[in-house]
């Protein structure tokens, strides 16, 4: 019995961390979310640090949403390897592709960085969430995040391989509640991170530190696709 605890936290564990990691490295990098956080916060006369959490509350529940339409609509993959490993090869494939496109735009000195500067030179374009007038932060992490492309093919590809290859499902509900709650840990800390430092005006993140932990989690990520790539080529049947 106490084999089969240790077992399941190890196992818990292990999916919480990957599941963190490949979150906080999609976190990190500048979109709309983090433009719609920046303004927020530093906008916000009281309590303009909790933004991050607030946002990210209403991310977490249209992530919710989109888990639960993939394990609904798409458990038949769960039995069929030929359709796991076109999945593990092409999400493992965009995850390498866009892990490498970070590192050499880190190289090139390609990522703005502006955000690290101050707030106004993020409000450039900000116009789409500005006119909407998303006053309520956790709807606007909905409408934000729905409205980046990026994030829909995210989950139709890497997260989907990523539930496939840790066999996540309702009857294993462990180990969905350790992918749920590593993915949105990874999103809430980097968030409420960049919330704190925009409410306190601490706009002059040193760029150099930002571009360590983000080659990082970009060699991670690298790293992550080519074992999501080949991991599913090394079973015989589901």
């Amino acid at each position: 019995m106490f084999n089969g605890f240790i077992n399941f936290i190890s196992e818990f564990w292990l999916i919480f961390s990957f599941s963190f990691l490949v979150a906080l490295t999609g976190a990190m990098s500048p979109g709309p979310l983090l433009t719609y956080t920046i303004i927020k916060s530093a906008k916000t006369n009281r309590r303009g640090y909790l933004m991050g959490l607030w946002i990210i509350t209403g991310h977490a529940i249209l992530e919710m949403g989109i888990i639960i339409l993939l394990l609904f609509g798409f458990s038949f993959v769960l039995k069929n390897i030929a359709v796991v490993r076109i999945i593990g090869v092409s999400g493992g494939l965009i995850l390498i592709l866009f892990g490498a496109s970070i590192i050499k735009d880190i190289l090139n000195g390609n990522i703005s960085t502006n955000f690290l500067n101050s707030h106004d030179e993020s409000n450039k374009d900000t116009g789409l969430i500005e006119n909407k007038g998303i006053e309520n932060p956790v709807i606007g992490g909905i409408m934000v995040s729905m409205s980046n492309p990026y994030w829909w093919v995210w989950w139709a590809t890497i997260g989907f391989a990523f539930m496939v290859q840790f066999d996540i499902s309702f009857k294993k509900w462990p180990k969905l509640l350790a992918f749920f709650l590593g993915h949105e840990a990874g999103d809430l800390i980097w968030y409420l991170l960049v919330s704190t430092l925009a409410f306190f005006g601490l706009r002059h993140m040193n760029r150099k530190v930002y571009y360590g932990i983000l080659m990082c989690c970009a060699l991670f990520m690298v790293l992550f696709g080519i074992y999501l790539g080949i991991s599913p080529f090394l079973k015989n049947s589901l």
